[in-house]
């Protein structure tokens, strides 16, 4: 299955970029670049965030192929289960060195639109709720850094997606029924609907919930951490 999309992390955009394109084997003109997170020098060293950046082909670059699902590649392969263990077993030290006693289990999910597989870490306990933060704030800080540490070791960037007692489902439900009702709000006035600014995973979730709708479009507009989703109605 050919490869058409690729994240990097990397100390600039440039390098992102250049690394991206020898590990897809294509010229620059071949490719549309994202920019997922400009990074962060920090203060005094400290905090300091590498760039991230997704590379996709452009569509006439994309060869036809033997239909297979990602999932099922992803399940077959041994370094994705060495994957899983490595996350659990990460995951397991970090939660020690905060003193915290939790079970933790990994799995893949679904491929999502453009292919990818997320690698899914379940955290249950009691009372976790110092794991995800004021509006998943520290969850989110979790997920990054577990990320990190992941991609390090699968030498790519792998897509991880963190929950705490089902955090994430119950945020998800809550999201798409937001995206649905904002939808007929945008639909009765006629006019664009701004949400809260949101994470990427979260507006990915209104996207999809979206995608199909027959009456509205959604895009994400503005810049990080400030990014948010806006509700269209089609003319």
């Amino acid at each position: 299955m050919e490869r058409t999309t690729l994240e990097i992390i990397a100390p600039t955009v440039e390098e992102a970029v250049a690394r991206g394109l020898e590990q897809l084997g294509v010229s620059s003109d071949k490719v549309v670049v994202d920019i997922l997170d400009e990074g962060s020098k920090g203060f005094l060293g400290f905090g300091a965030r590498q760039v991230r950046v997704r590379l996709t082909l452009k569509p006439s670059e994309i060869a036809p192929a033997v239909e297979a699902t990602s999932s099922t590649l992803v399940a077959s392969s041994p370094v994705a289960e060495h994957l899983l263990e490595f996350a659990a077993q990460t995951t397991r030290d970090l939660l020690s060195r905060m003193k915290i006693n939790a079970r933790v289990s990994t799995r893949y999910g679904e491929a999502d639109l453009e292919g990818e597989v997320p690698l899914l870490v379940d955290i249950r306990g009691e009372d976790l709720s110092i794991l995800i933060g004021r509006r998943a704030e520290t969850l989110n800080a979790l997920q990054y850094i577990l990320a990190l540490i992941i991609s390090k070791e699968a030498d790519k960037w792998v897509q991880v997606v963190v929950d705490v007692e089902g955090y994430r489902a119950r945020r998800e439900r809550q999201l798409r029924q937001l995206a649905r009702r904002i939808a007929e709000q945008a639909i009765r006035t006629g006019k664009r609907q701004v949400l809260e600014p949101m994470s990427s995973a979260e507006r990915r979730i209104i996207h999809l919930e979206l995608r199909d709708h027959p009456a509205v479009t959604s895009e994400s507009i503005g810049e990080e951490p400030n990014r948010k989703v806006t509700i269209v109605p089609k003319k």
